[in-house]
């Protein structure tokens, strides 16, 4: 790094530069049903730079990788092609963020244990769901690992931040004399809670065993759609996506501040993005740029109340202080009951081929693989069909759960439940 700084400090017909660098060390293991195939380490640093350059009243700006075999007058060749091609981008004039120190780790206690350790342990607590007659985990992957970043640039900022996650992919498979079906599960996490795995993997050994008997419905239904975290998820990232600064200066925005989402008695939304979540892998003190996250409120009580993004795109339209390129996200709990849930007739989604939502045409609505039908006596998994409505008309009688949880970069309310969806 010292050596970095000193090569782009002495290059003269340059503006400015980023240094960005992270070390990644995992510890690997591969199961096959529960035989333990292949353990794997690995210690990886990968290392960018970005030029910039301030040309005919505008800035440009090269990025390039830089290898530890490259020697010092590779490493200036390289600066002098990013300088050229910085030439040929033409972004309006902006400053990189000022200044700053900072050696800091995000919240975890993986670090508690020693990587073999805490392996064993999480395998553990995955087999300990494997109870499912004719159900198995066909395979299991796990990876802990530490990420190490570091970002340096050419106007102070020295920052470094360390996380601790782990990701478990795992294969829950069903087989009776008929067919064989498998369930694809992919779980995060920053902090290690043995019951919470179990539960989470026993659910989706479960939901793969409704998931061989499910039916179709005989005809178009009218009912009320429960989401779970990760659908909610997606659909607080897409009003993220329409209120961040890029957005807005673009005219790709369709909500501007003070427009009211909620035109209804439905409960409120209110969604904070945030720099930290506790147990989501996406916190983050800094941005890619080294610019100082600050938690900012875009909706409050329904109505648009902030916008959030990078520093240059604040600098664009004239924020006196960017909130920084926020990775996780706070969505207030409602009051919503498990209780009230079960009121009426629900259908519960439980895998989606993925949420479609359209703010500009006013829709939700997705293909729904796996579904729970609840009439308050008895639970009919389904599948096989899709669900739409419109967008307005969910969000004015929408109902928030009080029960909240962190899937990802989302922490909130673990049940949405919308009203009058037409499923087909």
């Amino acid at each position: 790094m010292k050596n970095l700084k000193e090569l782009l400090d002495s290059t003269e017909n340059i503006s400015g530069y980023r240094i960005s660098e992270k070390n990644t060390v995992s510890y690997e293991l591969f199961f096959v049903h529960k035989d333990l195939e292949t353990i794997r380490s690995t210690d990886a640093v990968s290392t960018s730079v970005t030029v910039y350059v301030e040309h005919d009243g505008k800035t440009g700006d090269s990025t390039f990788k830089v290898y530890r075999s490259m020697t010092d007058d590779d490493i200036r060749a390289k600066i002098a092609q990013a300088h050229d091609r910085a030439l040929l981008v033409s972004n309006e004039p902006y400053a990189l963020p000022e200044g700053g120190t900072l050696e800091e780790k995000l919240p975890t206690d993986l670090d508690k244990y020693e990587p073999a350790q805490l392996g064993s342990m999480i395998a553990d607590a995955v087999y300990a769901a494997d109870d499912v007659p004719g159900g198995s985990i066909n395979a299991l992957e796990i990876f802990i690992y530490r990420d190490t970043l570091r970002v340096v640039n050419s106007r102070g900022i020295d920052k470094k931040q360390t996380t601790n996650r782990v990701m478990i992919e795992a294969i829950p498979t069903y087989t009776d004399d008929k067919q064989s079906v498998e369930l694809y599960e992919d779980y995060r996490f920053t902090r290690f809670d043995a019951e919470k795995l179990t539960a989470e993997i026993a659910g989706k050994m479960k939901e793969v065993r409704d998931r061989s008997v499910a039916v179709k419905p005989e005809g178009e239904m009218k009912i009320n759609v429960a989401l779970r975290p990760f659908e909610i998820g997606g659909l607080m990232r897409e009003f993220a996506y329409d209120l961040n600064y890029a957005s807005v200066y673009s005219h790709a925005n369709m909500h501007k501040i003070g427009d009211d989402l909620q035109q209804g008695d439905g409960d409120k939304i209110t969604l904070t993005m945030k720099a930290v979540i506790e147990g989501s892998e996406r916190s983050a003190y800094f941005d890619e740029d080294g610019m100082e996250l600050t938690d900012t409120a875009i909706i409050k009580d329904g109505v648009v109340c902030g916008n959030f993004g990078s520093s240059r795109y604040g600098q664009y339209l004239k924020v006196e202080k960017p909130s920084g390129s926020l990775g996780c996200m706070k969505l207030e709990a409602g009051g919503m009951t498990d209780e009230e849930m079960n009121a009426e007739p629900y259908l519960e989604c439980v895998s989606m081929s993925g949420l479609q939502l359209d703010l500009y045409n006013d829709y939700i609505g997705g293909e729904i693989r796996l579904a729970y039908y609840h009439d308050g006596e008895k639970v009919v998994p389904m599948t096989g069909i899709s669900m739409s409505a419109k967008l307005s008309e969910m969000l004015a009688t929408v109902k928030l759960s009080e029960k909240t949880d962190v899937i990802g970069g989302y922490e909130g309310p673990v049940r949405l439940l919308m009203r009058g969806v037409s499923v087909l």
